[in-house]
């Protein structure tokens, strides 16, 4: 009975901890930092995937190379909510993920990992 409840505890605070770890967001970095080694130019936007949160919006125009960078140490996923218009797959640490911004509209996308990162992206004319 004893190791039963031990049992029970040790599972409730993997929970515990767990849901702390995902809850955390930080609004205070921008979307236009390049990752290390450069990149982008007029034709593209990086999205950082930072302290497991995507920035709330994000806007381009169309025919831009938005790339997203995982500078966190968790693997993340960039999937549009419809699941078709874009969907990285699983993005190790340092790992980018592009997508042409060939439709105007706006997209609503998450992390398939990590329930409460949500992002937009606004794709403009």
């Amino acid at each position: 009975m004893k190791l039963k409840r031990i049992f029970e505890l040790a599972i409730y605070t993997a929970i515990v901890l767990t849901s702390l770890s995902c809850s955390k967001s930080n609004s205070n970095y921008g979307s236009s930092q390049q990752p290390p080694g450069g990149g982008g130019g007029s034709n593209s936007s990086t999205i950082n995937i930072y302290n497991m949160a995507f920035p709330a919006s994000t806007t381009v125009k169309k025919g831009t190379i938005v790339n997203w960078y995982n500078k966190d140490e968790y693997a993340h996923t960039v999937t549009s909510d419809d699941g078709t218009t874009f969907n990285s797959g699983n993005l190790d640490a340092g790992a980018t993920f592009s997508y042409l911004a060939k439709t105007t509209g706006t997209f609503s996308y998450h992390c398939n990992i990590h329930a409460n990162m949500k992002g937009t992206l606004v794709v403009t004319e």
